[in-house]
């Protein structure tokens, strides 16, 4: 069966970094377009970053640009987010997502399939 799990959230001051984690069981994720979506009380789930399979580019939200990195550690099977100088509107529940890009397009318009549950990100002082 297809298992995604996120880890590492928790509660970070202004400016701090937080590293996320994306570990798979079921398939490989180096076939797999990753996605990381968050969602805040009250708002829209929002697309974050993903990576693609095809050709490894990857994709940024303009919120997060130049201050998250999205990679991939084949040996571990797990897509890793790095989230640095952080602020209180990051503060949400991340979720992982896996998808299968049929279309060979950039990864943010894959259709993602397969989600994690979420882990809760707080930034906060």
């Amino acid at each position: 069966q297809v298992q995604l799990v996120e880890s590492g959230g928790g509660l970070v001051q202004p400016g701090g970094s937080l590293r996320l984690s994306c570990a798979a069981s079921g398939f490989t994720l180096e076939h797999a377009d990753i996605g990381w979506f968050r969602e805040a009380p009250g708002k829209e789930r929002e697309g974050v970053s993903c990576i693609s399979s095809r050709d490894g580019s990857t994709y940024y939200a303009d919120s997060v640009k130049g201050r998250f990195t999205i990679s991939r550690d084949n040996a571990k099977n797990t897509v890793i987010l790095e989230m640095n100088r952080l602020s209180p509107e990051d503060t949400g529940v991340y979720s992982c997502a896996a998808g299968v890009n049929t279309a060979q397009t950039v990864c943010n318009l894959t259709p993602y399939a397969s989600w994690g549950q979420g882990t809760q990100v707080t930034v906060s002082s």
